[in-house]
């Protein structure tokens, strides 16, 4: 019969073999202490202790960093729920970035010591004895930023819109962590779209977006390399980093153009700005599609072609290893060399003079077409539950799915299946890619034999 410290040894041999499962049980357990708090009698401003379901619907969207919301969280939380948001948003930004940074590095120790890898430097930013370096440089990371970003928003509510001191830096911080952890929770009841005309609050908020989206590993890089360069005179890009960063530009600034296209006169959201404000909000716009969840114009009022560009951003998503969501734009980038590759009849895929690996091709259409059938899924399910238009049930639910947080309104109308529903898909959508892209990677082995070649019609 098994003893305690046999049973503790195959629990903990366990947790390493899927390192994964840690993860989850981590992020399930904050969303539950999150809720139990938010359910106590003085989270609520006024009147009785909140609902379960509205508790566990605001806490996992704050530990998935998602943003959406069945209440107004300037009005309808005190001052102590208000605190407790922010904590979990706090806790489930730099929880994804560690999480995610830690099992790149599990991942990328296993397959060095499995595979005999010897040129590691090429391909991965992390390395297996960086556990430390991954802690230390997430913690560092998030405090810098979010104190820059704060600093500034802070000064300009005070100077700008005469807040009050304390008022002003509260204001500050709380949008400063809440967009460098991609979050979208706002404490005014129109989010930021009084502030729409106002570089000094939009730009750094966007900022603080892509840079908390793109993800640690890339941040990691850059400083590194920027150091390199001041003392060797060379520069030496990874491929991810690489994809990330030129992937995320080329997003940005296709959804800019988009956005101002298709809303340019429409009375509602851009049409009454000056060039300079359409090209501001477009801008916006794009950078929070990447699964932020601000918004500068009036989602409920795009239109349905805009809403459906909006959709594909925040499907893609934002970088691996960060605080964005969606299915990260390297797995877009792969996938779209592998159609330019079958496209051009070439055997391989190739990105920036490399050769990808096939393993990497078959990890992203998985996750790719995975997360399609949760959506349409979901989709489907929530067009039972309630009247409202195909375009707006489809947007919320990639919202959730990504973990974005931009709302055509409805959220807060759906009966409770509905709102239980979003629940599981903001914390499918937020830790299914990573624990999914663990596994594969985690299960992979050679086949030491090939089975005879055969070729179904396709199309």
């Amino acid at each position: 019969m098994a003893g305690p410290a046999t049973r503790l040894r195959s629990r903990s041999s366990l947790l390493t073999a899927h390192p994964a499962r840690a993860v989850v049980l981590a992020f399930a357990v904050a969303v539950l202490v999150g809720a139990v708090l938010l359910s106590l009698p003085f989270a609520a401003e006024h009147g009785p202790s909140p609902g379960f379901v509205t508790a566990l619907f605001t806490s996992t969207s704050a530990v998935c960093v998602t943003g959406l919301a069945v209440v107004d969280t300037g009005t309808y939380w005190s001052d102590f729920g208000e605190g407790v948001i922010l904590a979990l948003i706090q806790v489930g930004g730099f929880g994804i970035m560690t999480m995610a940074s830690l099992l790149a590095v599990l991942i990328s120790g296993r397959l060095r010591l499995r595979m005999q890898l010897t040129a590691q430097a090429e391909t991965k930013s992390l390395g297996i004895g960086d556990v430390r370096r991954v802690l230390l440089g997430v913690a560092y990371t998030t405090l810098i930023v979010e104190l820059a970003v704060g600093a500034v928003l802070s000064l300009r509510f005070r100077y700008g819109y005469g807040e009050g001191i304390g008022s002003a830096v509260y204001l500050g911080y709380f949008h400063a962590v809440s967009a460098f952890n991609n979050a979208g929770f706002g404490l005014h009841a129109d989010n930021l779209t009084r502030y729409a005309q106002d570089p000094w609050v939009t730009l750094p908020v966007a900022a603080a977006v892509v840079l908390g989206g793109i993800g640690f590993p890339v941040l990691l890089e850059l400083l590194r390399h920027r150091r390199r360069r001041r003392t060797t005179g060379r520069r030496s890009w990874s491929l991810h980093a690489k994809l990330t960063l030129i992937t995320t530009a080329l997003l940005l600034v296709v959804g800019t153009l988009l956005t101002c296209l298709l809303e340019w006169t429409n009375p509602d959201t851009l049409g009454p700005h000056t060039t300079s404000g359409k090209i501001l909000d477009g801008f916006f716009h794009s950078a929070m599609s990447r699964t932020a969840g601000f918004n500068a114009v009036d989602i409920g009022a795009l239109h349905a072609s805009t809403l459906l560009m909006t959709c594909v951003l925040m499907f893609i998503g934002g970088g691996s290893a960060g605080t964005a969501g969606g299915i990260k734009v390297t797995t877009f980038a792969v996938l779209l060399a592998a159609i330019i590759a079958e496209v051009r009849g070439e055997p391989t895929s190739t990105v920036l003079g490399r050769r990808l690996a096939p393993h990497v091709l078959r990890q992203a259409l998985t996750v790719a077409l995975l997360g399609v059938g949760l959506v349409m899924g979901s989709t489907l399910v929530l067009l039972t539950l309630t009247e409202e238009p195909l375009e707006a049930v489809l947007f919320e639910t990639v919202s959730a799915f990504a973990t974005v947080g931009l709302s055509t309104g409805m959220t807060a109308d759906l009966p409770t299946p509905g709102q239980l529903l979003l629940i599981v898909l903001m914390f499918v959508g937020r830790l299914g890619p990573i624990t999914l892209v663990s596994a594969l990677a985690l299960r992979e082995r050679t086949r030491r034999y090939d089975l005879p070649e055969e070729r179904p019609v396709i199309g």
